[in-house]
């Protein structure tokens, strides 16, 4: 008696989610409270840091830097603080150099999702140095990059796949950005559109857990209420300020691809530099220094100063400086290679554009300003949903949405018009690693067999002796493998090319039928119906390039899948996203 066929196994569903999702939700509640408890250890890191280098005084308390009173010496204590962050990515990690969220996707799509205990520890630490010292960075890369390690961390201590350690490390990455801004909506939705790389349940659940929880968590540990609240009057809806917010939000695009296009050159020009990279923090914040001694306001994080943008009343030489001395002094920064984020100073200075162009626009600056940095968090970091809901929570003023998602939008067009790859998949790129941003379902997943199969396959019949197999092989074949059905139709195997050369070097078996030679084998199959993804699965699993479809009634074969065929997959897709059609009723 035969075995029964090996088939593709395929859960038809809409979603691939089981119950391992409730694992990695609950998994999720100790990484959201760690990536909570992440953001306050860092705050608390950056103030201590900032009353040490500045005021001498051992203390969490939260001060600005434009208070110190050192004079000249504010040229030097940037470079201080760059030093000590050179030796500690020398001899401690590389990995805490750069901002944090490039090299979290690059752990995620090629470092299987793996962080270590040395990134956790040294990347806040080196981060508060660096922001403290007067780094003109914010913390949202670092606590990105810290609370993914958390999750990643919290991960490996048990049995998980490489795609569940991705969702624990990024649902620890959220967690830490809502901790810092207390944005839980927008954290989500940049886990979606930028760190996950995929829309499933069993990553879309966890995370929301994750950030939820670190929500909660932050209404103890920080003040309640938007990070940057501020007065905002009564402004009429009309189709003229969303066109305005839309091209608002085109310059701020083009300023986003001129900031990173200038990025990576001044980083270029230091890879030129015939010193180890080591110094290169120090000798970048040499320009830091100069740049404070200039406006001290561009120092550290500047939360101070995208407040100041949106309460308004900045004179427009207050701004101007703003904008050229800040761009400088964070382009040189992060360019040489020392730990601290995009995200803060980007907002800054989309802002302070903004601010500019709205002197000579309907309602406020300060709206103006929070549109810019809409706008240029969508462009710079190709995130257009995160940039628009973001500025919403920041400021608390949701009723402003529809203009924050129409300066969002035109910037993300400018992006990806003018750029190949935004800020944050450039250095990936120059690592020579390309990504690709753009979600689509896989053709293997949704058509199915009897979609691209060919039909009415060459078959041979069970009757046929062995004999006759091996000078079929020899002559006439010319596929690897052919299925044997019965006077049916009926599949009974599969008989290839090797089968033939094993026969016809044993020598034995010549009469033999191919039905009884195949009576005691394990055929693969699948049904018109199935998925080709899981034919696939199954071409690797069984190691058989060309599976017989046969009907689910009567096991009767009616096509074959072969690996060529998988590829007119690909082909299809393709010809229906560049194929042009002739209009109405065109052929």
């Amino acid at each position: 008696m035969s075995k029964p066929p090996v088939q593709a196994a395929v859960r038809l569903a809409d979603y691939s989610a089981d119950w391992r999702m409730a694992m990695l939700a609950a998994a999720a509640l100790v990484v959201g409270t760690g990536g909570a408890l992440g953001a306050w250890v860092l705050v608390k890191l950056i103030a201590v840091a900032t009353n040490l280098f500045w005021f001498g005084e051992l203390s969490t308390a939260a001060r600005e830097i434009t208070d110190n009173h050192l004079g000249l010496w504010v040229a030097a204590i940037p470079v201080l603080g760059a030093l000590l962050i050179g030796v500690m990515a020398r001899f401690g990690s590389e990995k805490i150099r750069g901002h944090g969220i490039p090299e979290a996707i690059e752990a995620i799509l090629y470092g299987e999702s793996r962080l270590s205990l040395k990134v956790a520890l040294l990347k806040p630490l080196s981060s508060a140095i660096s922001i403290g010292s007067g780094g003109p960075f914010g913390a949202e890369g670092p606590i990105i990059m810290t609370g993914g390690a958390i999750g990643s961390l919290f991960a490996q201590c048990f049995h998980l796949s490489a795609a569940e350690r991705k969702t624990l490390l990024v649902a620890g990455a959220a967690a830490g950005m809502t901790g810092i801004f207390g944005t839980p909506l927008a954290a989500i939705l940049l886990a979606i559109e930028v760190l996950l790389f995929e829309w499933k349940p069993r990553s879309f659940v966890p995370v929301v857990v994750a950030v939820l929880i670190s929500f909660a968590w932050r209404l103890l540990l920080f003040d309640a209420g938007p990070l940057f609240p501020f007065a905002l009057a009564g402004v009429a809806d009309s189709g003229t300020m969303l066109g305005l917010a839309l091209g608002l939000g085109l310059l701020v695009g083009l300023e986003a691809a001129l900031l990173s296009q200038l990025l990576y050159r001044v980083e270029d020009l230091f890879h030129r530099l015939p010193v180890h990279w080591m110094w290169w923090p120090a000798i970048g914040a040499v320009a830091v220094g100069l740049g404070g001694l200039i406006d001290a306001h561009v120092l550290g994080a500047g939360y101070g100063n995208i407040q100041n943008l949106l309460d308004g009343g900045l004179a427009v030489r207050a701004v101007l400086a703003l904008l050229l001395v800040k761009a400088v002094v964070w382009l040189v920064a992060l360019g040489s290679g020392t730990s601290g984020g995009v995200l803060a100073p980007l907002l800054t200075l989309g802002g302070a554009l903004g601010y500019l162009v709205g002197l000579w626009l309907p309602g406020t600056p300060g709206l103006w300003a929070m549109i810019g940095m809409a706008g240029i968090m969508s462009g710079a970091m190709r995130a257009p949903l995160t940039g628009a809901l973001f500025a919403a929570e920041l400021t608390g003023h949701f009723d402003m949405l529809p203009l924050a998602a129409a300066a969002s939008t035109g910037a993300y067009a400018v992006s990806v018009l003018v750029m190949r790859r935004s800020i944050l998949t450039e250095k990936i790129a120059r690592r020579g690693r390309h990504i690709l941003q753009e979600y689509t379902v896989d053709p293997l997943d949704f058509l199915q067999a009897g979609d691209v199969m060919t039909r009415e396959p060459t078959t041979l019949p069970g009757c046929m002796q062995v004999e006759g197999a091996v000078e079929f092989f020899a002559g006439q074949a010319v596929h690897r493998s052919y299925p044997v059905v019965d006077g049916e139709e009926r599949l009974l195997g599969l008989v290839s090319r090797s089968d033939a050369l094993r026969w016809q070097t044993e020598g034995r078996m010549w009469e033999s039928t191919l039905a009884d030679i195949l009576s005691d084998a394990s055929q693969p199959c699948a049904f018109p119906d199935t998925p080709i993804g899981a034919v696939a699965d199954l071409m690797v699993e069984t190691g058989v390039g060309r599976i017989p479809i046969v009907e689910r009634a009567g096991n009767r074969v009616v096509g074959i899948l072969s690996r060529h065929d998988l590829l007119k997959a690909r082909s299809l897709k393709r010809k229906d996203e560049l194929g042009r059609g002739r209009g109405f009723g065109g052929r």
